[in-house]
């Protein structure tokens, strides 16, 4: 549920970022929602601190870490948003939010031919149909070249955000806010200063409170809840569930800024739902092996949590710290999740 909530989120930020275009340049634009991102989640982090100073715990990313986490800032926060800006300027919203579904593509081969993430066949047909959905977006036949390079930086973007998703898994048991707080700060400071830097001018206060709004709930809040999916799902089958966001654009784009509804629009839909479904209804499962892990991230005690605790807990379950997971061999359904990366 996490990873469609987060899939709807950032959706429906598509649009209202597409109407924010024509007031703010996509360079600051794309800082002001980062910095709305992070400034909104590093409030949210404070409070949680102080209203559960006891329970609260955050996981930091350790040492070995801290460089793929800079690495998914620079790809994410900074190159991604800043493409994605420059893209909506000649592109319609309905079909830019479509385009958004090669992001999963991207995702996906990166974690299996990169990071030896595991699929099958069912999986491949389905990145298939979506980048089948993708390719009839892109064709534009006798429209102007500004309208196909709008649509090239869009899927620059994508790449760019792929990136990020996998180097993003490598840290994602780490403090979900803490991760998508540190990305929107630097993120949207490098955008912002950048635009300052070339002459730019920040917006009037409402447009600049409506962008940093948009900013902390389609790009923050939809963050944290991408990093608890990475966790749970890995970085591919995450992915396909986020591939529904563009639905959610495209919807929305219709209904608010009044964008045709056309054949190709329609057909491209057809094909990227279909290659989401293929996704969703993917079953996985068999005879597997866990070496010794030792880590920390938020959990319960289940099937692969039953270690004991060095110091007081009492009881309250979710909760944090550093624990060490014995050898163990045992078949059940599973993804590629934290506890799930053997090889098949």
């Amino acid at each position: 549920m996490v990873a469609l909530g987060s899939a709807a989120l950032f959706g429906l930020s598509t649009p209202l970022a597409k109407i924010l275009v024509g007031t703010v340049s996509p360079l600051l634009l794309a800082g002001l929602l980062y910095a709305g991102s992070g400034l909104g989640l590093s409030l949210v982090l404070v409070g949680r601190r102080l209203w559960t100073p006891r329970e609260s715990s955050i996981s930091l990313p350790r040492r070995g870490e801290w460089l793929w986490l800079a690495g998914a800032i620079f790809f994410g926060g900074v190159a991604g948003p800043a493409a994605l800006m420059y893209g909506l300027v000649s592109s319609a919203a309905s079909t830019a939010s479509l385009l958004l579904n090669l992001e999963a593509v991207f995702t996906a081969l990166l974690a299996w031919f990169l990071f030896r993430e595991n699929f099958d066949r069912r999986i491949m047909l389905g990145m298939f149909t979506i980048v089948a959905g993708g390719a009839l977006l892109v064709w534009t036949p006798g429209e102007q070249s500004e309208a196909s390079f709008g649509l090239v930086l869009i899927a620059l973007a994508c790449f760019c955000w792929a990136i990020d998703n996998n180097l993003t898994r490598k840290v994602s048991t780490s403090d979900a806010m803490l991760v998508a707080g540190l990305k929107g700060l630097v993120a949207g400071a490098v955008n912002v200063g950048l635009a300052l830097l070339v002459g730019q001018t920040l917006p009037p206060l409402g447009v600049l409170s409506l962008a940093m709004a948009v900013g902390f709930v389609g790009y923050g809040v939809s963050l944290v809840m991408f990093v608890l999916a990475l966790r749970h799902l890995g970085t591919a089958r995450t992915a396909a569930y986020f591939s529904v966001a563009p639905f959610f654009g495209a919807a929305f784009a219709v209904l608010l800024q009044g964008d045709t509804v056309t054949f190709r629009l329609i057909a491209a839909g057809l094909l990227m739902a279909a290659g989401v479904w293929l996704h969703l209804t993917e079953q996985h499962g068999h005879r597997h092996s866990h070496e010794r892990l030792e880590h920390a991230h938020t959990h319960s005690h289940d099937g692969h949590h039953q270690h004991s605790h060095d110091t007081a807990w009492d009881g309250r379950e979710p909760h944090t710290h550093r624990h060490v997971h014995v050898p163990l061999t045992h078949a059940h359904p599973h993804y590629p999740d934290v506890h799930h990366r053997h090889p098949h």
